[in-house]
């Protein structure tokens, strides 16, 4: 639900929120790029996460900020911005949750003022005009009341759509990669009505996580996780261990009916830009299968491969060498001495559970590592 908020002071921070927006739309709508990048601090940034840029892109600066706006604003034509809730003030940065619509779009986003003008500002697209997802008060019946010689139960119609995508019915998506993001992408694509397949290599969504090292949490509070409309349970740790993270994402597979195709490896992928189509090649479980999707995404993670550096009589060393994706843990290493190379969350993770088993353990640090305490 919207929050409606009275009229406030100019002084107050929800007027200077209010006085920011107003301007900074008045600026938008003349096209006036000069004046509305003047509204932004001279060290500032802005992140547009789709809303005006159709990409995950970030600016710096008024003349950032002018250049965004030149190259979106036309056909962006945005309008609407207001704070969703009471804007609040500490050491002088003045923050406001904001909504606004575009074009085709509408918006969420996040802006800090400083008395310069804007230090940070988010824009963010969440749904489609046109396309809006069925959810809240939209969601569908379920149960169609009546009586139909060919009705299907939601069982039946689920496993015939599972029987046919790929065989006699092709996907308008295929998402190669079955991590979080792709999962996440195959649930908005599924609200969305888009037929699509995910593939990936492993026996079973959530197995990217249950092959790490044993002593592996998520590094990140679990509130910063969430996959789209199932947030993690209230009383799950703030830092998740990675099999309780993996079982999440096989149970949201399912129940989100995400076409999910694992032990399946794409072998190759070309396009037709006549007939704008891919050809993608796919091994599943030692079948080779063709499908031809309008739309490719390769959601194979931004660490999805591993990077070994090449260290000076490793070809003759005759002790164990891995990368930490290949880490089977600590057991085996009693009374061993081992090296790890790097500092970073996996490097401390592995070397603390080394020493809790008795091995002689040395770090290896290139550059300084950044510290934030998990309180």
């Amino acid at each position: 639900m919207t929050q409606t908020l009275e009229p406030a002071s100019a002084t107050t921070p929800r007027g200077r929120v209010d006085a920011w927006l107003a301007d900074f739309e008045a600026a938008l709508a003349a096209r006036d790029t000069e004046r509305a990048a003047a509204l932004f601090a001279t060290t500032s940034f802005w992140r547009d996460l789709v809303s005006f840029t159709w990409n995950i892109r970030t600016v710096e600066g008024r003349e950032g900020v002018a250049d965004l706006l030149r190259a979106t604003l036309d056909g962006t034509d945005p309008g609407g911005f207001r704070a969703t809730e009471e804007p609040t003030e500490t050491d002088g940065v003045i923050e406001a949750w904001i909504e606004f619509e575009t074009a085709l779009g509408r918006g969420r986003g996040h802006l800090r003022l400083v008395e310069e003008g804007a230090w940070t500002f988010l824009t963010t697209l969440y749904e489609l005009k046109g396309h809006e997802e069925p959810q809240g008060e939209q969601r569908p019946m379920g149960a169609e009341h009546g009586a139909r010689r060919d009705r299907l139960s939601w069982k039946e119609a689920r496993e015939a759509e599972v029987a046919e995508m790929g065989r006699t019915r092709q996907p308008y998506v295929v998402v190669v990669g079955g991590g979080q993001g792709g999962i996440a992408l195959g649930a908005r694509l599924r609200q969305l009505g888009v037929p699509h397949v995910v593939v990936d290599r492993h026996e079973r969504p959530g197995d990217q996580w249950r092959s790490r090292y044993k002593s592996l949490c998520l590094h990140d509070p679990v509130w910063y996780d969430h996959l789209p409309y199932i947030d993690f349970p209230k009383n799950w740790p703030v830092f998740s261990p990675k099999d309780k993270i993996g079982d999440w994402l096989e149970m949201y597979t399912k129940v989100m009916e995400i076409n999910y195709w694992p032990s399946t490896t794409c072998t190759s992928a070309s396009y037709d830009e006549e007939a704008g189509e891919w050809t993608v090649v796919l091994d599943r479980a030692g079948e080779e299968v063709v499908l031809r999707p309008k739309q490719l995404v390769l959601a194979t993670g931004m660490s999805g491969k591993a990077n070994v550096p090449t260290i000076p009589g490793q070809d003759r060393f005759r002790g164990d060498q891995h990368h930490s994706s290949q880490h089977p843990g600590p057991d085996a290493y009693a009374g061993k001495r081992a090296v790890v190379i790097g500092s970073n969350n996996s490097a401390h993770d592995i070397c603390a559970a080394l020493w809790e088993h008795g091995a002689d353990v040395t770090m290896v640090q290139r550059s300084s590592t950044h510290i934030v305490k998990s309180d």
